[in-house]
């Protein structure tokens, strides 16, 4: 099974609105600061929020799975939740990529 992230940091997210693609609502919508909040939304915590998506698409397309092989689920189902975990992966590694591109960039700028 998969797990979730731990040890990242308080995460508040927003419930899903209707049936949005998970890897195109990674960003969009899922950092809303509450009432009383301040505005503004840390990196650490828009990241958090979207790895956290990731995992839920990941763990949701598992469950349908297990579904289909008992026979509870038919398999259009099945492709549907694969292939948004699969884009939702692709989504995450490809943002993994650009951070650390950014960070090997910062780190060769001289001084």
């Amino acid at each position: 099974m998969i797990s979730g992230i731990g040890g990242i940091g308080s995460l508040q997210l927003k419930p899903e609105i209707g049936g949005a693609d998970a890897a195109t609502d990674l960003f969009q919508g899922g950092a809303a600061p509450l009432a009383g909040t301040d505005a503004g939304t840390s990196f650490a915590e828009a990241v958090s929020q979207a790895a956290s998506k990731t995992v839920a698409t990941l763990q949701n397309a598992e469950q349908v799975s297990i579904q289909a092989l008992k026979g509870d689920a038919d398999t259009r189902q099945v492709v549907d939740a694969v292939m948004s975990a699969q884009q939702a992966l692709q989504t995450a590694v490809a943002i993994r990529d650009k951070v650390v591109s950014a960070y090997l960039e910062v780190s060769r700028m001289g001084i």
